[in-house]
């Protein structure tokens, strides 16, 4: 199948399916930001400081970091993936130190997969990676990187029943077992190729699909990855269809039953497409990378009940526009982000991204307005919050070789 490491996953979600009427996805999303790039004026960005760790070459260290999890340690070491990059061009694991000096962990070949989209590390310090493409059958695999440096491929999705494309997200319970969505696969008359399931892998290797996406009311193309609850309940997302037509939040109860516990309307946001985080009360916090009042996305909150509130619509001026990382949530209640877009007149007229928060109160405040140039540009991923309230993340461009970055915005 061909390689379409070099293009924008939403992108190439889009294309496969010859779905230009979603005017959800990135790419009809980027039509919109320059024409609301400068209809209202940015909220006061408040006193942070920007820090790059480390800006990629975009050769052997790796080129564009679209993190959908980083990790750090208690030495303060930093680790993720790059989409791209490496000696073979599929992708890289790294640490950057507290020094600002990467070491690549691993490198990818075609055989591991291609494209690693984040990590998940456990209490032994074995690291978890879907890949989105490449491995035995050209649809990803689950990938383990040992504490001692040694890669294992988990497992190889076929495309077929079992799914493929694994997004980034995995969940892991206590006896080792990982959770994760597939974003195609399952049912492959839903939109020829699949609308995506749920799965469990065991410390085996052995694939367990506990859903499979019809494109009907629950919703289709699983994305941003897998919460779980101390219960054993599974949340995520869908990025399209649903009773609304655009997207759904699910549970997926640990005796299998699926429930859809809200359906996107394009008003209440559109494609959901990152990991939510919970409260101690069962709120589910996310965000939407388009619809809303202006069309560039939305901060959700689901109740337990299934009511869902828009605590903000992304404008595509000051405060940015296409939060796809989703947000991470502090003791406090405030809420933290990356917008990929907008802030300011850069990266091509679109914006080059922000940083944002979002307090309890509702109050939404721009932290800091990325340029594009060596502070790098256009965050994809999610965010990292440490107990002293720094905030670290990449940018998937930008830097002084274009190739993205990894940054730290201290409190």
């Amino acid at each position: 199948m061909p390689s379409y490491r070099d293009k924008n996953l939403a992108e190439k979600w889009l294309e496969m399916r010859n779905c230009a009427y979603i005017p959800l996805l990135r790419t009809a999303i980027f039509l919109s930001f320059a024409l609301f790039a400068f209809l209202s004026l940015a909220p006061i960005a408040s006193a942070q400081t920007l820090k790059t760790l480390y800006s990629f070459t975009g050769g052997a260290d790796g080129k564009w970091p679209w993190a959908g999890q980083l990790f750090l340690d208690a030495k303060g070491n930093l680790y993720g993936t790059t989409l791209n990059g490496g000696v073979a061009g599929y992708g890289v694991v790294f640490k950057v130190n507290s020094l600002g000096q990467e070491t690549v962990l691993h490198d990818f070949s075609s055989s591991d997969g291609c494209d690693p989209l984040g990590l998940l590390r456990d209490t032994k310090g074995n690291f978890y990676i879907p890949t989105w493409l490449c491995g035995t059958y050209g649809y990803g695999t689950v990938f383990e990187l040992t504490k001692q440096g040694t890669g294992i491929v988990l497992y190889n999705f076929t495309g077929g029943a079992d799914g493929g494309e694994a997004e980034p997200g995995l969940a892991r319970d206590a006896l080792g077992n990982l959770y994760g969505e597939a974003q195609i696969g399952g049912d492959i008359s839903c939109l020829s190729a699949g609308c995506g399931t749920v799965f469990e892998l065991t410390p085996s290797g052995t694939q367990i699909v506990l859903h499979t996406f019809t494109g009907g009311s629950d919703g289709g193309a699983p994305s941003g990855g897998i919460l779980r609850d101390a219960a054993g309940n599974l949340y995520g997302t869908t990025a399209v269809f649903g009773d609304g037509g655009f997207g759904t939040v699910f549970e997926l109860t640990p005796s299998g039953t699926y429930n859809v516990m809200f359906s996107f309307k394009y008003a209440d946001g559109s494609a959901p497409g990152s990991r939510m985080v919970r409260d101690s009360k069962g709120n589910l916090y996310g965000t939407t990378g388009g619809g809303g009042a202006s069309e560039n996305g939305t901060i959700f909150e689901l109740t337990k009940k299934g009511t869902e509130i828009v605590l903000h619509n992304f404008t595509g001026a000051g405060d940015g526009a296409g939060p796809y990382g989703g947000v991470v949530r502090d003791a406090k209640g405030n809420l933290y982000g990356a917008a990929f877009q907008g802030g300011g007149s850069g990266c091509g007229g679109v914006g080059c991204g922000t940083v944002y928060k979002l307090d309890p109160a509702g109050n939404f405040t721009v932290l800091y307005v990325f340029t594009g140039k060596a502070d790098g540009g256009q965050p994809d991923g999610s965010l990292l919050l440490d107990k002293s309230g720094n905030l670290y993340g990449t940018t998937s461009i930008g830097g002084p070789y274009n190739a993205g970055t990894v940054f730290v915005l201290a409190p």
